[in-house]
C-alpha cells in the first residue's frame, strides 16, 4: 500500500518544474515542494517513533523542520529545489523504512504504545497514518496543479 501510494504520488509530480514546485496560491499556502518535503519528514518521524520506540529529540525535530510542521518557516526555506532533490529525500527515507520492515516480525505491527492524546495505538495504525498523510497531501498537490494550470492559461 505504501509503495503504491508513493508511486502514484511520484506519477503526479513527474513533470513539474522548480517554478511549479514552488508555486504558492497565497501567502498561507503550501507549495508542492513543501508537501513532498513534509512527506519525507513525516516518514522519518514515524521511523523514530515506531522503530526506536521513542519521541523525537530536539535536534531531530529541528532537522526535520520546517518540513514537518510546514507553515511560514517552510514557505521561506523550502523552495528553489528540483524534483530530483525531493525524490532523493523521499527515496532515502523509504529505503530505510522498507529495509527495517524486512527485519520485523508481523507481530510488531500489533504492538501498542501510547500515541495521540496518550491513547493506545498499534504500529499498523501508525504506519497507516504515514501513507494516509501522503494521500491527503497528494490531493492537495492535484488541486495546486489545477491552480497552476489555470494561472498559466490566464496568461495566454
Amino acid at each position: 500500500m505504501m509503495e503504491y501510494t508513493r508511486q502514484t504520488t511520484l506519477d503526479e509530480v513527474k513533470d513539474l518544474t522548480v517554478e511549479d514546485l514552488d508555486f504558492l496560491f497565497d501567502e498561507e499556502a503550501n507549495s508542492i515542494g513543501m508537501l513532498l518535503a513534509h512527506m519525507a519528514s513525516v516518514e522519518k518521524t514515524y521511523q523514530i517513533v515506531t522503530f526506536e520506540n521513542r519521541d523525537l529529540t530536539d535536534e531531530e525535530e529541528k532537522a526535520l523542520n520546517p518540513a514537518l510542521d510546514l507553515g511560514k518557516n517552510a514557505r521561506e526555506q523550502i523552495k528553489g529545489n528540483t524534483l530530483e532533490y525531493y525524490k532523493e529525500k523521499l527515496d532515502l527515507v523509504r529505503r530505510e523504512t522498507i529495509e527495517t520492515f524486512k527485519t520485523l516480525p508481523d507481530e510488531w505491527l500489533f504492538e501498542q504504545a501510547p500515541f495521540w492524546w496518550d491513547r493506545p495505538a498499534n504500529n499498523y495504525f501508525k504506519w497507516f497514518h504515514v501513507f494516509e498523510d501522503e494521500l491527503s497531501h497528494r490531493g492537495q498537490i492535484r488541486l495546486i496543479k489545477k491552480m497552476i494550470r489555470k494561472q498559466k492559461e490566464s496568461m495566454i
